[in-house]
């Protein structure tokens, strides 16, 4: 658990990292899709291939081997849903990238399936999202950090 030190979780729940994510990087199992989605996006910014590994179905999950941190800056959710037969279930999300001083956009829904009492990713089906577009040295950060992107990602 050494890699948990940051105050507050990737995922912007505002929760501190530990109390968030952190006990789903460690191997418990996410309650809902959402908290599954929030803690691989987690994975995905702090560069965790593990976690990524052991929660995505096993008819789908992809070569991990080059996954490393990364410039993910925000994400929201859009939607979330468990189907009635509460084996399925579903995330809708937009995810900030920072790539030198362009901010890129990911939006996609997620699809998620109960295995052994464990929700795991099976697919994603990636909606339209805007361009990308330069982040000024003096404008906000995009990871919400309050501090100038200068001071910031830059």
């Amino acid at each position: 658990m050494s890699r948990i030190r940051q105050t507050f979780c990737p995922c912007g729940s505002a929760a501190p990292l530990a109390a968030c994510c952190g006990p789903y990087l460690a191997g418990a199992a996410a309650p809902t899709p959402e908290a599954l989605m929030r803690s691989r996006y987690t994975a995905y910014v702090l560069g965790d291939a593990s976690h990524l590994a052991r929660t995505w179905h096993p008819a789908t999950v992809p070569d991990l081997s080059g996954v490393r941190a990364t410039g993910w800056v925000a994400l929201a959710i859009v939607a979330s849903a468990v189907a009635a037969d509460g084996a399925h279930g579903s995330v809708e999300f937009v995810a900030k990238l920072l790539a030198g001083d362009r901010l890129e956009t990911l939006h996609e829904v997620s699809a998620f399936e109960r295995l052994a009492g464990r929700w795991v990713y099976v697919s994603g089906e990636l909606r339209p999202a805007g361009a990308a577009v330069r982040v000024a040295m003096k404008a906000d950060c995009p990871c919400g950090s309050g501090k100038k992107f200068k001071n910031c990602h830059a």
